[in-house]
């Protein structure tokens, strides 16, 4: 990224690395391996934008969101959100930083406690925070964060198996509003809906972003939503970032062979249309992270391919104005190339 964007990001990752170790042993345990989740994965966020990151199941999108927010320990890398670094905060700093970030999870009858009534829930950050200490104060501003997602605020005493699916995200959704924060990962929210209650729950999110001028990290598989909600979209295979760039410019010419197999997946509403459409289907299954391939990540899988691909790791590079790649045989036009 340039200088001037870095400037003026809210979110900062560079080189960003996030590994499990493996170990066996029952009295003592050793380590044998680790699970290469993210594996140099480098980008910024302005304020108020929504960046997508798309990607196979396993690919490591959720972990980088739950890195950058701290919920994973960084294992290599920096990641900064408002001037804040993750990877040396102290207790002092991550309270700060959760204040100022918060997350959507994807599974709405997961994320909320089940023996906690909504005004528990969603007034925690307020209480955690110290930002409303007096309790009557607490539950008035938990109703007015339920009235805001679309929910009544007489329903503050109910527990969430007394709610769809879609109410339950709203109240995940209310929660993370709490602590009135700057960022919001959105770690596929809608996977687990209805397609109708998708729809209204993304139509929601615009509305907040609109109205408090959040900044989101959009992780999703519908790549059609993400061509309408994003303003730029990075496209991840096992652990690294293989393409990003604005939405229409990925969507309407993507450069890495990765992002074309993806785009082709998309259903498209006319059947002429679809029929005319050449289809690019991969071979191979996704190798294990545990073990990933030398050089390129994608070669194994790659239609154009080339011998130096499988012994050198392609740079994440410029390859046209704001659209970066990580390919070979991708030839930039101008800027120099940044190491992973």
């Amino acid at each position: 990224m340039t200088e001037r964007e870095n400037a003026e990001a809210l979110v900062q990752v560079n080189n960003l690395k996030k590994f499990f170790p493996i170990r066996k042993g029952i009295l003592v345990q050793r380590q044998v391996g680790a699970v290469r989740a993210v594996d140099g994965v480098s980008f910024s966020i302005q304020k108020g934008e929504t960046l997508g990151l798309v990607g196979e199941s396993g690919c490591g999108k959720s972990t980088v969101g739950r890195t950058l927010l701290g919920l994973y320990d960084i294992t290599d890398g920096s990641a900064a959100i408002d001037g804040l670094d993750i990877a040396s905060a102290n207790n002092r700093t991550m309270m700060a930083v959760r204040r100022k970030a918060q997350m959507i999870f994807q599974d709405p009858y997961a994320c909320l406690n089940p023996r906690w009534t909504v005004d528990a829930i969603v007034g925690e950050p307020l209480r955690v925070h110290k930002i409303i200490t007096n309790r009557r104060s607490r539950s008035e501003r938990v109703k007015e964060l339920l009235e805001l997602v679309g929910l009544s605020g007489r329903h503050v005493n109910r527990f969430p198996h007394e709610f769809s699916g879609g109410q339950r995200q709203r109240i995940g959704i209310a929660r993370a509003l709490a602590s009135d924060p700057l960022f919001i990962v959105c770690d596929e929210p809608i996977a687990a809906l209805d397609v109708s209650i998708q729809a209204q729950v993304v139509s929601l999110l615009e509305q907040l972003q609109e109205q408090f001028g959040l900044t989101y990290l959009f992780i999703a598989h519908d790549l059609s939503m993400v061509r309408y909600l994003c303003d730029r979209v990075a496209v991840m295979y096992l652990g690294n970032l293989m393409e990003l760039a604005d939405s229409d410019t990925l969507y309407d010419h993507p450069l890495h062979p990765y992002t074309q197999a993806l785009l082709s997946a998309v259903p498209i509403p006319d059947p002429r249309v679809a029929r005319q459409r050449q289809r690019v289907v991969l071979e191979g299954d996704v190798p294990s992270p545990i073990n990933p391939p030398a050089g390129c990540r994608f070669h194994t899988r790659c239609p154009i391919a080339q011998p130096h691909c499988a012994q050198v790791e392609p740079a994440w590079r410029e390859a046209q104005p704001g659209h970066w790649v990580k390919c070979h045989e991708v030839e930039p036009k101008h800027v120099p190339e940044i190491t992973a």
